[in-house]
């Protein structure tokens, strides 16, 4: 004999705790405040589950027992009703979770581990460039290697290098989608024994090498950018070029990184893109533009701060320098290139010592083992003479 309407009125009204049998393994549970629920027992592979069915407010004790029904046909034919129920709910999730849901959570996900704010910003917007506008509105489960082929081929060859990064973007947002059952298979963008099959390798495509200056036109073009352009912009730009520096560690340069008494500005290993820290000794030249700007700023916060308060200058703001000097056929990047080429050309400095001024990593484990120091003393002499020669 199961419970009937009435009973189960009192039940709820009464609000003991406890949960009463109805029939077949259907429950009516109260809890300890007072809410009522419809619950299922069942057994599965020898153990016993509980499975929740709904709130007695929204199931009445019929519907109970129909849910009760279906479950219980589940557990005879070995189907367990949690892991189906569960499954159920996974592919509904999966066929309305656009890509682009699925990537603005993996974003958000991995935000906090990723070393600065620009990373997840490039993220950001190459996926907002490249791929929403192919599939971003498409559901994750049914995003297919033609979809991955139709964001990717059109940059493959003149942009191989960001084309590499929206690819592995692709594939990572995907693979976590499928490790929260929201897809299945072989994932569309990943590249060995998949892509590496479609594209050409990016060996055989157009480099997307850093426009570099030649060192014999710097002096000449540092006088112009002295002369000609009087900025922020142009002030970061000089920064930039006299220490060697990437964009990234000049634009987030906060003036609590500046010993300007000791000459040296020391770059925390979170804004490093080998992850540690890096002293750059400062050339007399750097000083007095440092001094420059202080003067024109506060001294604090960034060194280059930009229009919206507490962010810095845009990473455009330098390219957008070059192209107002007629030389938007260089990259900031590439300035790295044309100190390098320089040291080599034009000076006796070891080899060593110009990749420790760029932060590059040197050597295998057994020589970084026995080379502990960071060669400050002769990078500061070989930074003097660059700065020397780019205002020569």
């Amino acid at each position: 004999m199961g419970l009937t309407t009435k009973q189960v009125e009192k039940l709820i009204r009464d609000a003991h705790p406890g949960a009463t049998a109805d029939s077949d393994g259907l429950y009516l549970k109260v809890g300890p405040t007072g809410a009522a629920s419809w619950q299922f027992r069942y057994q599965i592979g020898g153990k016993r589950r509980m499975m929740g069915l709904g709130a007695c407010s929204v199931l009445t004790l019929a519907e109970a027992r129909g849910k009760a029904a279906e479950a219980r046909k589940l557990a005879k034919q070995g189907i367990d009703p949690l892991e189906a129920r569960k499954a159920a709910e996974i592919a509904e999730k999966a066929a309305v979770t656009t890509f682009k849901e699925a990537a603005l959570e993996y974003i958000d996900a991995h935000r906090a581990s990723w070393r600065n704010a620009k990373h997840g910003q490039q993220w950001e917007n190459t996926l907002a460039q490249y791929v929403y506008p192919k599939f971003g509105d498409k559901p994750v489960s049914e995003v297919s290697t033609e979809d991955a082929l139709g964001a990717l081929k059109p940059i493959w060859s003149d942009k191989p290098e960001t084309a590499n990064r929206v690819r592995n973007r692709i594939e990572l947002v995907l693979d976590a989608a499928r490790a929260k059952g929201l897809a299945t298979g072989i994932n569309p963008a990943a590249w060995r024994g998949h892509l590496d099959k479609l594209l050409p390798k990016r060996s055989k495509a157009s480099r997307d090498h850093h426009a570099a200056m030649d060192y014999r036109e710097l002096p000449a073009f540092y006088k112009r950018l002295t002369t000609e352009r009087d900025s922020l912009s142009a002030a970061a730009l000089q920064l930039t070029i006299l220490t060697a520096c990437r964009t990234s560690e000049v634009l987030l340069a906060e003036w609590s990184e500046f010993d300007l008494d000791n000459r040296l500005w020391m770059i925390p290993g979170q804004r490093m893109k080998a992850a540690v820290a890096h002293r750059v000794p400062l050339s007399d030249r750097a000083l007095a533009l440092l001094d420059s700007i202080m003067r024109v700023g506060k001294g604090e916060g960034y060194l280059f701060p930009g229009s919206k308060v507490g962010r810095p200058l845009s990473n455009m703001a330098m390219t957008m320098v070059l192209r107002k000097l007629g030389r938007g056929d260089l990259t900031v990047h590439g300035f790295r290139s044309t100190f390098r080429d320089w040291a080599a050309e034009e000076t006796h400095y070891p080899n060593i010592v110009a990749e420790q001024a760029l932060a590059h990593t040197v050597g295998n484990a057994v020589e970084a083992a026995y080379r502990r120091g960071d060669l400050l003393e002769k990078r500061r002499a070989l930074m003097a003479d660059w700065a020397r020669y780019c205002t020569s």
